[in-house]
């Protein structure tokens, strides 16, 4: 929760602790975007009046975020009754707006509300997934980057999605072949450098200095969890 109003923080911690979430609580702009840009969280509960920034800004700030960070939900609270700051705030990424005075009851139910929504459109796009610019769908059986479809075999089209799967891990080439080997091996199957070589021309904006696939010296490779 963003909210410079320290005691409706506290009810509203307490209320929500005592409802199975856990909770953190920042009271300034810049100390909530320090934590969402430290830690994964859920859900962000965001104030518009804030004292260092609008949080009509801070919501753009959350969905300028990298990865996964920039689709966490954020539910507004605002003490105007004007109807073009909600209008606003939708527009600019909000997944709902609750005014000041609130019952926490009613806070709680949308909250859920939210979650809900978000996990029936987890489980809808199970097949796709989605690293900052960079999107693979495996039912298509095809990348993108900004859109841009990715020429890959099919073959290195299955290594990627091996190592988008385990995003995070440092993987050996000997993991990364064994998390294949459901198919018939091609002649540069053991080559897997080369594989990786392609693939990150295919998708690294530059495949000299990349940052999506990167070697970890001695060991593999790993496939970066927050990119670009």
């Amino acid at each position: 929760m963003i909210e410079d109003d320290d005691r409706l923080a506290m009810m509203v911690g307490e209320y929500l602790r005592q409802s199975g979430f856990g909770f953190s609580h920042a009271g300034d702009a810049a100390a909530g975007l320090a934590h969402l840009q430290q830690h994964t969280v859920d859900f962000v509960i965001l104030d518009v009046m804030l004292p260092d920034m609008d949080g009509l800004q801070v919501c753009q700030k959350i969905r300028a975020l990298p990865g996964v960070q920039a689709h966490t939900p954020v539910l507004m609270l605002t003490a105007k009754g004007d109807p073009m700051d909600r209008i606003i705030g939708l527009e600019l990424g909000a997944d709902d707006y609750l005014p000041k005075p609130f019952e926490p009851r009613e806070l709680l139910a949308r909250i859920k509300a939210i979650l809900r929504r978000k996990t029936d459109g987890l489980q809808r796009n199970a097949q796709r997934m989605q690293f900052g610019s960079l999107e693979i769908d495996r039912d298509a059986r095809t990348v993108s980057v900004s859109g841009k479809l990715c020429d890959l075999t099919s073959y290195q089209f299955d290594l990627l999605v091996a190592m988008a799967e385990r995003a995070g891990r440092v993987l050996t080439r000997d993991q990364i072949m064994e998390a294949v080997r459901g198919r018939e091996l091609e002649a540069f199957d053991r080559s897997i450098d080369v594989h990786m070589g392609r693939i990150r021309m295919a998708i690294e904006d530059d495949h000299k200095v990349p940052e999506r696939i990167l070697t970890v010296r001695g060991v593999g490779y790993v496939f970066a969890k927050l990119q670009k």
